[in-house]
């Protein structure tokens, strides 16, 4: 099977961005980072082979400021995808094929979160597609959301729920795709480095490179010390000292939330349960208040995902450009 694009999924806060510049330091891997095409543009505008739905397609990436960032030709996008099939995959990979080009690289790859909910159209799409999948203790993701955004995020109900959704869907792909598809854990990633990004070069059809882990290819990245929400951490050096950091920021209730609703998915994924002892107080709120409601956050969440999942997710409008002569 022929090499094709290579994918970086999962939730934020679990390391994509990492992986990212490590594959984004690879001499033949032109990657590209949050442009969420799957999500917000997939399907969103009816058949491409209509000119009126292209042209409404059209004028929307080329606003999108992920998009306009990357100084893609759009002339040369239109040009080129009219001379052949009118899909949105196609679409996309003329997109990603651009920068490629511009940078001289023979493969191009792209992360951005959640597209593991993406996995089955493209992989109908790209022959000879990988999907690295990033996972993370779920306790350490949620209280790096916290620390991150400073804020609760929709509270540990919705982080659960999402959690669990993206693990449950990365199973499913990695059983069904096993040569094409591979889920990561973060901590792996961290604590042994060199090790990990061998094998995953070994899956993806690449040979490593030393320089990779420098992160070269991704220096904003790099030089603003990674994406650690605890800190500054030194320049190219990939620690593992976040992990376990969810004991400093979650309350014993809230670690006992997760643990308990996400016990399964956590075994599977090697995370182990953490030994606490709620005081009477405490397990009386857990019981009375704390459970029922986080539970009613968890079946939100999986509700609007539910509703995203049929109609798509719109663009926000805070994310394009300005139009043409508006003041």
């Amino acid at each position: 099977m022929q090499p094709g694009p290579v994918f970086v999924a999962g939730q934020e806060r679990s390391g994509t961005s990492l992986l990212y510049a490590l594959l984004a330091s690879h001499p033949n891997l032109a990657m590209t980072r949050r442009t969420n095409l799957w999500r917000y543009f997939y399907g969103q505008y009816g058949d491409l082979a209509d000119p009126a739905n292209l042209e409404r397609c059209l004028t929307m990436l080329l606003r999108y400021r992920r998009i306009a960032v990357l100084d893609v030709d759009g002339e040369r996008l239109r040009s080129d995808f009219l001379r052949g099939e009118a899909t949105y995959a196609r679409l996309f990979w003329l997109v990603e094929q651009q920068v490629a080009d511009r940078l001289g690289k023979p493969r191009w790859g792209d992360k951005s979160l959640d597209t593991e909910r993406f996995a089955d159209p493209i992989m109908a799409a790209y022959r000879g597609a990988r999907i690295l999948h990033m996972i993370r203790d779920p306790r350490d993701r949620y209280a790096s959301v916290l620390v991150r955004w400073k804020s609760r995020r929709g509270d540990v109900g919705a982080g659960t729920a999402a959690w669990l959704a993206s693990v449950a869907l990365g199973e499913r792909h990695q059983r069904r795709y096993p040569a094409q598809y591979r889920i990561v854990r973060y901590e792996t990633l961290v604590q042994a480095p060199e090790r990990t990004l061998r094998e995953i070069c070994d899956f993806i059809g690449e040979p490593y490179r030393d320089g990779m882990l420098g992160m070269a290819g991704a220096s904003r990245f790099r030089d603003d010390g990674g994406n650690s929400s605890y800190g500054p951490r030194t320049v190219g050096v990939i620690s593992a000292d976040s992990i376990g950091r969810y004991r400093e920021v979650l309350s014993p209730r809230q670690i006992a939330f997760i643990d308990r609703v996400a016990a399964a998915p956590m075994a599977r994924m090697g995370y182990l349960p953490e030994p606490l002892r709620l005081t009477p107080h405490d397990r009386l709120r857990f019981s009375v208040a704390d459970r029922p409601v986080n539970t009613g956050a968890l079946l939100a969440w999986r509700a609007r995902a539910a509703y995203v999942g049929r109609t798509g997710q719109k663009l926000p409008a805070y994310r394009l450009l300005p139009e043409a002569g508006a003041r």
